[in-house]
């Protein structure tokens, strides 16, 4: 029986992708010395203030809460549209998005500057599930015309390859997240001239969103409108997550009026340590009663209102719940009528989006968990204006002011670099 070659690359990607991420999870994304949980290897922007030993969590500073919740900053686009492309197409780059939304709008960023740069058509991504043979149409999940749109005369978008090109064997290529010029001029581009039909594989390697200096204004741009203008969920999903944020905040005007989004997820924090390393003192994580103390510590009402972003309630929140009893996870507040849509372990990707969607348009957000989730709500949340960015860190400071992501503080995300 003959064997479709696109079932082979398919495999190899399947299987690539599982070993890129048990490298990423063992050297990068969240190690340090030992088996405890360090900042530094996963490259996201934490806060590192030095742990006080003998800290009480006293002298509530309520009135500092309050004012960060009232500051929205006014931002525009840094950029302007990259100029349409007048040569006509000179072949097709292939993707798949894996891994969840938050690197799907990394995937999806790659892609967009590789098919700018070579002139290649982009062919519509499938979206591949943690379990093996778990696919979905890009369309099954975003906004396919507004993608198109917003691409129009930057990069060519088609939604599946011609039947000639995809009977051929494309050239997979590795591509390092966030990739740059030279890697596309030194490793991609000679390939591409020898096939110009290549299947992209990102590799995260690194989580960082940090800026970095670069001397192609067309790439950075097209970076920007791909970034923030590329990825929408389609409207019945968006719809979904429009209702959840409006029951919280309807939920919220019984007490404070404001909602606060905390990404903690237990099911990841039983599987690793949220110690401290060994020297630098820093932590890649906080668990459940280091975040209660925290918001405890900064000044949150009792009667705030609270989104976790898990799918269900797990007894490790019930200290968080005897405190702040407006605490409520995906399953308390979803449409009855999405559940079995959204809740059930083959959709978690879907289930995630939601979360990226809340934590993005919430009030506060509290990452308890560095990684790319935490960066990419970030930049949605830097593109909007909302900067209350909170990051627990083990210090016997009382004002929420000095716990702003360093993100936000320092304008260390690249987001900057196209909102002003």
């Amino acid at each position: 029986m003959a064997v479709d070659p696109r079932q082979v690359v398919a495999g190899f990607l399947t299987l690539s992708m599982f070993v890129m991420l048990g490298n990423m999870i063992k050297h990068d994304h969240f190690s340090s010395p030992g088996p405890q949980l360090g900042l530094e290897a996963t490259g996201a922007e934490f806060n590192t203030m030095k742990l006080d030993d003998n800290a009480e969590m006293s002298n509530i500073n309520t009135g500092g809460v309050e004012n960060l919740m009232d500051a929205d900053e006014e931002v525009k686009p840094c950029w302007t549209i990259p100029s349409p492309k007048t040569q006509p197409s000179n072949g097709y780059v292939t993707f798949s998005l894996t891994m969840g939304p938050e690197y799907h709008i990394s995937q999806i960023t790659d892609a967009v500057v590789v098919a700018r740069y070579l002139g290649a058509t982009l062919v519509l991504p499938d979206i591949r599930g943690n379990e093996l043979g778990n696919k979905r149409k890009f369309q099954d999940m975003y906004n396919v015309d507004k993608f198109m749109r917003n691409l129009e005369g930057v990069v060519e978008v088609i939604e599946e390859l011609p039947d000639e090109v995809s009977a051929k064997k494309p050239a997979l290529i590795r591509v390092p997240n966030r990739v740059t010029e030279s890697f596309i001029t030194d490793t991609i581009q000679p390939i591409f001239q020898t096939n110009n039909y290549l299947r992209l594989a990102v590799i995260f390697s690194s989580v960082s969103l940090r800026p970095r200096e670069t001397n192609n204004k067309d790439l950075d741009a097209t970076a920007c409108l791909a970034m923030f203008s590329g990825l929408e969920l389609k409207h019945e999903y968006s719809e979904v997550a429009r209702k959840m944020l409006d029951g919280l905040k309807e939920l919220s005007k019984k007490s404070d009026g404001k909602v606060l989004a905390i990404d903690l997820r237990t099911d990841l924090l039983e599987k690793k340590a949220c110690k401290t390393t060994r020297g630098a003192r820093r932590k890649g994580c906080y668990n459940t009663d280091e975040v209660l103390g925290f918001l405890r510590s900064v000044g949150f009402s009792a009667n705030t209102t609270i989104y976790l972003t898990e799918t269900w309630w797990h007894k490790g929140l019930n200290d968080l719940k005897e405190e702040f009893p407006n605490t409520y996870t995906k399953d308390d507040i979803i449409p009855a009528e999405n559940k079995g849509e959204f809740l059930k372990a083959s959709n978690a990707d879907l289930a995630r989006a939601l979360d990226l969607e809340i934590c993005s348009q919430s009030d506060v957000f509290v990452p308890a968990i560095a990684g790319l989730f935490y960066g990419h709500v970030t930049g949605k949340r830097i593109a909007s204006g909302r900067t209350q960015i909170l990051v627990p860190s083990p210090s016997a400071s009382t004002q929420a002011s000095d716990f702003i992501s360093t993100y936000i503080s320092s304008k260390n995300h690249l987001a900057y670099k196209c909102y002003c």
